[in-house]
């Protein structure tokens, strides 16, 4: 996790991000679940010899109950949801669409639905969903009350409007901020007077990808633009994007005037970063293709210190004179740990920095000497992760906020001239949540070919291990990102009232272990995180914690990607099944929006090597009816209109395949559902009551899934 800088180290005022609107609270959830339970004005959809289908007329998937007049053991045995074979809107398949790739066809006949502004997609949309924010604070010292700075839930009716990005000057005159709209990629860069709150008249359009990065003389802004992009930028196209320059803004003036101080026309596809030195006279650009980078962490004069995997997968910091710069001249400032990863690393009180480091997936701090990489203190941490940071150079104060499955959020505070151990600022506090309820553990289980692999399980004090309790597992794997312990208010709901047990596999592919761990993921070998997920579930099964019939499997994004695969390749094992915003056509996703980046670690379908290998797990192509009585699990597939990291066509075609050949299969009784939010997109921007819908969305599709009930 890379450090957040959320305020200005000059810390007369001191601004946070204040989760008390972003994330619901626990008495709110409790009553949506609650309600959920306690009976709704229904109404009733019934085709002819068919099931009836129960559907509150407000709250759609949450409310949903199937009911039938006849049943057996066996069926109940399986899932409470009983026989709910639904007629399915029927999306027409156009056959003639033939694509063929190094000599093999493949068919695609919901190509159509790529399309999002056709008539006929929006009704396939339309058709599916029928069945189926922070605040800124500022106080002028540490122990004063926090002042409102800025509400984004003002800027809009229906709160789809989110600040994504943020910086300011180095004198905090002037506050820089990125909006995003219905959870888009694509922002617009506003400017605030920090002490009058008068806006600034300019607006930065086009922006995407892109840091706030302010010079020292407090007078403007480096930023990426893509100002050559045609037609649509509001999140709902599919083009990708091409041709981003790096762009300096003069405060006061038209983005006309801008100047583009960097780009690569021979390299369309780079995405560029920038930061200005600690000194305040470097600029450090970062050209990015994939999803990799290598981050600029100090400078003494032209000596400079980047946090590396070269030679390192588990990184190291490098010491690197920009005059004289010869790779066999690098010195290692701090060498490669042989076990732990190197997460971040921030420079503070002048000759100092704060590395953080990944240890079985849970974070260690350490205060360490600029000059030597001599370690001088560690902060003492529970199990858990460090989600924020905030720290400069040239201030011997530092922030820094830690968060686990049973801590909502403290934010920590120390004066490294003049105290001895960091102190609580301030603390998140969940009304009725008692964390001596719960109890969370790591295991370590063996995968298919015997890799140990880490796995967090987190159960009620009472739980017992006689396969009674609902299972809820969620995976990710990709990317080189660690899936570390974090707070979750719905997980908490479905634990507690559910009885349940939550399991964060931290399977291959992530970066829970470096670049090893990464690399034993991707490519050619994807097919160890999927492993590594259904082996986590046989894992729960085998040792009483649930049964098979009671296991739900969840993941976003490339998690999606996991859930659609395992699904696909074992649908005995799971109960249910959720999928959000996942990659799922993995023939075609370089082609829209930013999936070109993805190729660093799913590989390249045009390159016949990887064509072949993608097509064996790409969740489109690989729903086949399974052999004897077995069934496909349940099934929730969520996406959003304005989704342009993930586009909506890979859960809206995976959607139209799985009703199309599952549909009317008679031992297919569990529902194939996807639900299509509004005004939304891949996640982040979030306003709360979507948070809360989609919380109860799933949360209800669940428990009417496995047969729960709701217990307080």
């Amino acid at each position: 996790m890379k450090p957040r800088k959320t305020c200005p180290s000059a810390f007369v005022r001191f601004v946070v991000e204040a989760r008390r609107r972003a994330a619901p609270s626990d008495e709110r959830m409790m009553r949506a679940v609650i309600r959920l339970f306690n009976g709704f004005q229904w109404k009733t959809l019934q085709r002819s010899g068919g099931p009836r289908w129960h559907v509150d007329n407000h709250v759609n998937l949450q409310a949903a109950r199937w009911v039938t007049s006849t049943t057996t053991p066996e069926d109940a045995a399986r899932s409470k949801i009983m026989d709910t074979r639904i007629q399915y809107p029927e999306a027409r398949r156009d056959e003639s669409v033939v694509d063929d790739y190094h000599g093999v066809k493949i068919s695609d006949p919901y190509r159509w639905l790529e399309d999002p502004d056709s008539p006929e997609t929006k009704a396939f949309v339309d058709a599916q969903n029928a069945i189926t924010k922070p605040v800124l604070y500022v106080q002028d010292t540490l122990e004063s009350e926090p002042k409102v700075f800025l509400d984004p839930n003002t800027f809009s009716e229906d709160g789809t409007i989110a600040i994504t990005s943020s910086s300011f000057t180095e004198d905090g005159s002037i506050f820089a901020y990125g909006l995003s709209k219905s959870g888009s990629d694509w922002r617009t860069i506003h400017f605030l007077n920090a002490h009058t709150g008068e806006k600034y008249s300019e607006i930065l359009e086009k922006v995407k990808f892109s840091s706030i990065t302010w010079t020292h003389d407090n007078h403007g802004i480096f930023y990426g633009q893509y100002r050559d992009q045609q037609g649509k930028t509001d999140g709902s196209e599919t083009l990708g994007n091409e041709n981003q320059k790096l762009c300096y803004h003069v405060v006061g003036t038209s983005q006309s005037d801008d100047v583009v101080a960097v780009e690569f026309p021979e390299e369309p596809l780079w995405r560029i970063g920038a930061q200005v030195s600690d000194c305040g006279n470097w600029l450090i650009v970062t050209p990015r293709k994939d999803c990799r980078d290598n981050l600029y962490v100090t400078n003494i004069d032209s000596k400079a210190v980047f946090r590396t995997n070269k030679n390192a997968p588990n990184y190291k910091l490098v010491a690197i004179d920009l005059l004289d710069y010869e790779q066999h001249k690098w010195v290692d400032l701090l060498p490669e740990h042989p076990e732990n990863v190197l997460d971040w690393a921030e420079a503070v009180n002048g000759d100092k920095f704060v590395a953080c480091y990944i240890q079985d997936v849970k974070n260690i701090l350490q205060l360490h000497c600029l000059n030597t990489g001599k370690v001088l203190r560690t902060f003492p941490l529970d199990l858990g992760t460090v989600v924020g940071f905030s720290g400069e150079k040239k201030y011997s104060e530092i922030f820094y906020q830690f968060t686990s499955f049973l801590t909502p959020g403290i934010i920590y505070t120390i004066d490294l001239k003049n105290e001895e151990k960091p102190r609580i600022l301030r603390e998140i506090k969940v009304k009725d949540f008692d964390a001596s309820l719960y109890k969370t553990s790591q295991i370590f289980y063996k995968s298919k070919d015997s890799t140990k692999v880490p796995m967090f399980i987190v159960t009620r004090n009472d739980a017992t291990l006689d396969g009674t309790m609902p299972g809820l597992l969620y995976g990710y794997g990709g990317f080189n990102a660690s899936i570390q312990p974090t707070f979750s208010v719905t997980r908490l709901v479905f634990i507690q009232h559910f009885n349940g047990v939550l399991a964060i596999a931290n399977v291959r592919g992530g970066g829970e272990y470096g670049e090893r761990w990464h690399n034993a993921g991707r490519f050619f070998n994807r097919q160890n995180a999927f492993d590594d997920f259904q082996y986590a579930a046989k894992y729960l099964v085998e040792n009483g914690y649930t049964t098979s019939a009671k296991l739900t499997i969840q993941g976003g994004s490339n998690g999606g990607l996991a859930v659609g695969v395992c699904v696909n390749q074992r649908p005995d094992l799971f109960g249910a099944a959720i999928a959000q915003v996942g990659v799922m056509d993995m023939l075609r996703f370089h082609k829209f929006t930013i999936g070109s980046a993805w190729v660093s670690d799913y590989g390249n379908p045009d390159d016949p090597k990887h064509f072949e290998n993608l097509l064996k797990y790409s969740p489109l192509h690989n729903v086949r009816i399974p052999q004897d009585d077995i069934q496909y699990p349940a099934m929730l597939l969520l996406t959003a209109d304005h989704d342009d990291r993930v586009v909506p066509l890979h859960t809206l075609k995976l959607t139209a395949t799985l009703q199309y050949t599952l549909g009317n299969v008679p031992k297919q009784k569990n529902p194939l559902f996807a639900k299509i939010d509004t005004k939304a997109g891949h996640g982040s921007g979030k306003p709360t009551m979507k948070m809360i819908e989609e919380s109860t969305d799933i949360l209800s599709f669940i428990a009417q899934s496995l047969g729960l009930e709701f217990k307080l």
